[in-house]
């Protein structure tokens, strides 16, 4: 399904489809764990920490920052991300929603 489909679907079900986005892939889910142990911005250490290539993770990072989960700051040469703790919230509220609907009926199959 092409991205032009996406306007058929509430704005609440592409919200948690963009935020689940983030945890497709396991680097991803590995940087943000990474980001939330050190609780600190982080400039470079990931390519030893999550063991892939330095294109792989910046292709990763990227795509957080795309989705808003991380933000990145320029200090001298290199870029350092945290958390946007802001989005993080946001998306927890999404998600907890989305997870916590309760079924109508349990007589069902």
């Amino acid at each position: 399904m092409g991205a032009s489909k996406t306007n058929i679907f509430s704005d609440q079900q592409n919200e948690v489809a963009r935020f689940a986005k983030a945890f497709a892939h396991p680097a991803r889910v590995a940087i943000i764990e990474y980001l939330f142990k050190l609780n600190a911005c982080v400039c470079g250490d990931l390519v030893s920490e999550i063991g892939l290539a330095q294109a792989t993770i910046s292709q990763h990072l990227k795509e957080l920052k795309s989705l808003g989960i991380i933000k990145g700051n320029i200090e001298g040469t290199s870029v350092c991300y945290c958390i946007n703790e802001e989005v993080w919230d946001k998306m927890k509220h999404i998600l907890d929603t989305f997870f916590n609907q309760k079924l109508s009926t349990t007589d069902c199959c």
